[in-house]
């Protein structure tokens, strides 16, 4: 389990000592949860981004409490995208042996045998709901799609056997398909709608306006 370092910190804080704490490469951080009462408390950011890299966004962390190693899970977090800095975490400490359920990506391997002969990949769902004691979250579900023709499927049902979670969403929820290729008569006669839709769109803007300036 990757180890995180972290230093008490008084109340809320001001902005200023906020903005302060955060230029000397620091972020503000909070810890509640299982047997822990909130506490403020601030994280070196570099060590922060190595752990994360380790564990994964799911993953548990043995954050130094006062001393103390106490298991925490990264529930949310604040990033600047201007300066390009994570400026807030929330770590709540877990109970090893409860269950949770977190949101874990689903990640494509391989080709797909139909998309070598012209079909398309779909993919309605990037992430699914998934409930396990923390140490049987995964960091990422893989799905292997080699063996998928066009018109083949996978579904949420096709995931459930010999896993050590459970996937909160609906069995018949697909998450991968190959699709035929949409035909050029397809996609002209899309184009001429999407043309017809623009200049309907236009006849009734002019309308308006001469209906206004009457």
């Amino acid at each position: 389990m990757a180890k995180l370092a972290s230093a008490a910190r008084e109340g809320k804080g001001k902005r200023s000592e906020l903005t302060e704490l955060r230029s000397t490469g620091k972020i503000p951080a909070i810890v509640y949860g299982y047997e822990v009462e909130n506490t403020n408390v601030s994280v070196d950011e570099n060590e922060f981004i190595k752990v994360i890299r380790e564990v994964g966004r799911n993953g548990v962390i043995a954050l130094d409490l006062n001393g103390k190693a106490v298991n925490v899970m990264v529930t949310d977090y604040q990033f600047d995208s201007l300066k390009n800095q994570i400026t807030h975490i929330d770590f709540t400490a877990i109970n090893m042996k409860s269950e949770v359920t977190v949101d874990v990506t689903i990640e494509l391997v391989g080709e797909a045998a139909g998309v070598k002969e012209g079909g398309v990949v779909e993919q309605p769902a990037f992430q699914v709901q998934v409930t396990a004691t923390p140490d049987n979250i995964p960091e990422s579900i893989e799905i292997n799609v080699e063996a998928l023709e066009i018109g083949d499927s996978i579904h949420v049902s096709d995931l459930r056997q010999g896993a050590k979670y459970t996937i909160e969403n609906e069995d018949e929820e697909t998450l991968v398909s190959i699709v035929p290729p949409q035909k050029e008569e397809d996609l002209e006669e899309a184009e001429g709608e999407e043309v017809e839709g623009s200049e309907e769109g236009e006849e009734a803007a002019s309308e308006e306006t001469e209906n206004e300036e009457q």
